[in-house]
C-alpha cells in the first residue's frame, strides 16, 4: 500500500494528516497482539472507514477473533460476540419482546447484535432463517421489531468468521448475503519467524494480559468523522472508468458463471478511498483499487463448473482480470 511519504510531493486539500496519525496509532495498538497479518489489519480498518462488513475465513487458531477484539479495544467500541449454531434463532441475535407483568405491556429486550463491533463466529453454521435476520441490520444499520425501528449506534460493523475446512453441518451463505460483506479476507498461517514471535508473546503472558496492553487511541466521534472524510476523498473519472472496466470484465469472462454486481463497483470505489486515507492521501490511485480488488471480488464471482473441476480459483481469475485491464496513469 502506497504510504503518505511516497506521495509527499502532492499537497492534500483535505485535512487527512490528523486522521492518518490516529489510524497509525490504532494500527500500532493492534500490532501489540497481532503478529504479521498486515493486510488483515489494513483491510479491517479500511472496512471501518468505508462502513462495510467483513467476512474472515481461516482455519482455527490464526487470530481471527483476537484481531477483532484488539481493534475494538483500540477504538473504544462496544463489543459483542455471537456464536452461530444450528439451533440459534433470530430472536437470539436481534432480541425479543417480553411481557412486563407490572406495567402490563410488552418491552423489547435487545439482543447481542446491539453493539458496535459484532463478531459472529462460524456464520455458516446457523440455518437460513437466522442468517436472513442479519440482512436488515447489516444493510440498514437498524432492525424493526413489532413496528418499531431501533437504529444501531455508529460506527457499526459485523465481522463474521467461517472455517474453510470443516463444512459438515454448515449452511452455505446465499449470494445476497455474501454481497453485503465489503471484504472477504482469507487468513493464512504465519511465517516461521512470525510464529516464533507469537511464542515469545505467549511464553510469559496470558492472552487477556496481552489484550489489556491495547490502549484506546480513538473515539466514536473520530471514527464517524473519518467515515465522512473518506466520502470526500477524490477519485478521478479515469479511475471510475477503470473500476467499471474491471467489474464489466468479470461479467464476460469465460471462466466465470457469475460476475460482479454494481454493488462491487461501489465497494471498489469506497474501499479504495479508505485505503487512500490510510496512506495519508486525499486522492485515490490505481494501486489503491488493485489492492482491494481481490477481497472485494472473491466472494462476488462464481466459477463455471468446468473451471472448478480444473482447479481454478477466484484468486487466479481475478488476477487474470487485473492483468487484462489496462492500468490508467
Amino acid at each position: 500500500m502506497e504510504s503518505a511519504e511516497s506521495t509527499a510531493g502532492f499537497a492534500n486539500q483535505l485535512p487527512t494528516d490528523s486522521a492518518y496519525q490516529t489510524l497509525e496509532r490504532i494500527k500500532a495498538e493492534v500490532r501489540k497482539v497481532i503478529v504479521g497479518q498486515e493486510e488483515l489489519i489494513d483491510l479491517m480498518l479500511a472496512a471501518l472507514l468505508a462502513n462495510g462488513h467483513v467476512l474472515i475465513e481461516g482455519v482455527p487458531g490464526v487470530a481471527k477473533t483476537l484481531a477483532v477484539k484488539a481493534l475494538t479495544r483500540a477504538i473504544g467500541a462496544q463489543f459483542s460476540r455471537i456464536q452461530f449454531t444450528p439451533d440459534l434463532m433470530p430472536s437470539d441475535v436481534l432480541g425479543t419482546s417480553v411481557y412486563n407483568v407490572k406495567t402490563g405491556e410488552f418491552e423489547f429486550k435487545s439482543g447481542p447484535v446491539f453493539a458496535q463491533m459484532i463478531l459472529i463466529d462460524e456464520v455458516n453454521r446457523s440455518p437460513a432463517k437466522t442468517q436472513s435476520a442479519l440482512f436488515e441490520v447489516m444493510e440498514e444499520r437498524q432492525i424493526t421489531m413489532d413496528g418499531t425501528t431501533y437504529p444501531m449506534q455508529p460506527p457499526f460493523l459485523v465481522f463474521a468468521t467461517q472455517n474453510p475446512i470443516e463444512q459438515e453441518g454448515t449452511y452455505r451463505l446465499p449470494e445476497a448475503q455474501l454481497d453485503r460483506f465489503l471484504f472477504h479476507i482469507e487468513i493464512s498461517y504465519p511465517l516461521p519467524e512470525q510464529e516464533l514471535t507469537i511464542l515469545y508473546h505467549h511464553d510469559k503472558t496470558t492472552l487477556p494480559d496481552q489484550l489489556a496492553t491495547v490502549q484506546e487511541v480513538a473515539t466514536d466521534a473520530q471514527l464517524v468523522a473519518f467515515q465522512d472524510l473518506v466520502r470526500k476523498i477524490r477519485i478521478e473519472e479515469h479511475l471510475l472508468k477503470y473500476i467499471v472496466s474491471i467489474v464489466h470484465l468479470t461479467r464476460n469472462h469465460p471462466s466465470l458463471y457469475l460476475g460482479a454486481s454494481p454493488r462491487a463497483s461501489i465497494a471498489l470505489m469506497n474501499a479504495s478511498k479508505a485505503i487512500a486515507l490510510l496512506a495519508g492521501r486525499d486522492f485515490v490511485t490505481p494501486e489503491d483499487i488493485r489492492y482491494v480488488t481481490l477481497p472485494i471480488m472473491r466472494h462476488r464471482i462464481q466459477l463455471t463448473p468446468e473451471k472448478e473441476m480444473q482447479g481454478f480459483t477466484p484468486r487466479a481469475v481475478i488476477q487474470q482480470v487485473l492483468e487484462q485491464v489496462e492500468v490508467p496513469r
